[in-house]
């Protein structure tokens, strides 16, 4: 599965985590909210940043691969593309 993660604010450069677990969701967030999970994460909670989980796609981590490639992670995220960005992933399944 992979997961986009939206920032309550901006980190530098950086709004937005797209990422892949292969089985437990839950079990990554909490280890991405405990900072334990990936570095830029750890960084967020550090600076007390917080974030949420808004976005969800079935695939692997080539398709992961694809998305980041993409470089478009804000277009992808309903929180600030708002409706689009549902319409958008699907085009990218």
């Amino acid at each position: 599965m992979i997961y986009l993660l939206h920032f309550d604010q901006p980190y530098r450069h950086a709004r937005h985590y797209l990422g892949f677990v292969e089985s437990d969701l839950e079990a990554r967030l909490e280890r991405h909210a405990s900072g334990q999970g990936a570095r830029l994460l750890a960084v967020l909670k550090a600076a007390g940043i917080g974030w949420s989980c808004v976005r969800t796609w079935p695939g692997s981590r080539s398709f992961e691969r694809q998305l980041k490639n993409q470089k478009r992670s804000t277009r992808l995220c309903p929180v600030c593309a708002g409706d689009k960005a549902l319409n958008r992933a699907k085009a990218s399944l």
